[in-house]
């Protein structure tokens, strides 16, 4: 080997070894992040699974993300696509105001059911199904589209696992165990969708994240600072805690996902899972200021 071409390969393998120092170090806060989670997680008194998505770089941190789980009105997510896909092929309209069917009436609602002879359209409906989490929105929703039809698009787009077995809160079907479930990493691939399009009109995809974004105080928010958009659907019957979320971080936007059943503690599962937001946000908001080298950005402190 001729002296150029030893002092090349040195070059070389500095600059992997480089590269190989720079993987290490975000590697290391990788594992810090990983096990801040499965501890917040292993304390919660019940069952619980995770799955957060670095959208920049692809990497996954998961715990039980493609086990079902019951999903409370978390499954709602995949009704409010269902929805936009359909009016986009022009099999619905989303303002055609429509007296409510009668059978559509559930518990879980709120003014709806206070309501005499309400005539809304279905973009109405979908607002008080996420906003609200409105039962009985949400069963019209579903009488509309179809359950089936649902749960087929969901898995056309890779929720393996989805599947909206009732309408809500149907106890005789509960009871049979026709409990309407997903995993994490199935509800994380329908925002996901929703996030970037996927199969939706770009008006329809804007609407959809809209409505998302405008849901009130939830776990996950809770560990967000309030400037940063977060899209998101939480729910909750006994014993169940789930909330799936788009956390659109400047620089560094994730997609977050907390399923938790078995619970003795709802509430305090609803903690947990803000610390598990907090500790995801946290680690994000670091790689967003970080420099190439590690440094964060910000003012100057030399």
């Amino acid at each position: 080997m001729t002296v150029r071409a030893l002092a090349l390969a040195c070059v070389l393998l500095s600059l992997a070894a480089g590269a190989t120092a720079q993987e290490s170090k975000t590697d290391e806060l990788a594992r810090a992040l990983s096990a801040r989670l499965d501890e917040i997680a292993a304390k919660v008194d019940g069952s619980v699974a995770y799955l957060v998505v670095d959208v920049t770089s692809g990497r996954r941190f998961a715990r039980r993300a493609d086990e079902p789980f019951p999903t409370a009105s978390a499954i709602k997510i995949g009704i409010l696509y269902e929805l936009f896909v359909q009016v986009d092929a022009g099999r619905e309209v989303l303002d055609n105001p429509e007296p409510l069917p009668a059978a559509s009436r559930a518990g879980g609602s709120g003014i709806i059911n206070r309501l005499h002879s309400p005539v809304l359209s279905l973009r109405d409906h979908a607002l008080l199904m996420i906003l609200l989490s409105d039962n009985t929105s949400t069963n019209v929703l579903i009488d509309r589209l179809g359950a089936e039809a649902i749960t087929a698009r969901m898995r056309a787009l890779g929720a393996s696992s989805y599947s909206l077995r009732r309408r809500m809160l149907d106890t005789e079907a509960a009871a049979r165990g026709d409990e309407n479930v997903a995993s994490a990493s199935d509800l994380v691939v329908v925002m996901d969708a929703i996030r970037t399009g996927r199969g939706l009109q770009p008006a329809s995809q804007a609407e959809a994240i809209r409505i998302l974004r405008e849901y009130g105080a939830t776990s996950v928010r809770a560990g967000v600072p309030s400037g940063v958009p977060v899209a998101t659907k939480p729910g909750g019957l006994e014993g169940v805690q789930t909330e799936v979320s788009w956390v659109d971080l400047k620089g560094r936007p994730y997609l977050f996902c907390v399923m938790a059943s078995f619970l003795a503690d709802e509430r305090a599962a609803g903690t947990s899972m803000t610390e598990m937001s907090k500790a995801a946000y946290e680690y994000f908001a670091r790689l967003a200021r970080a420099g190439t080298e590690g440094r964060l950005l910000g003012p100057i402190r030399d």
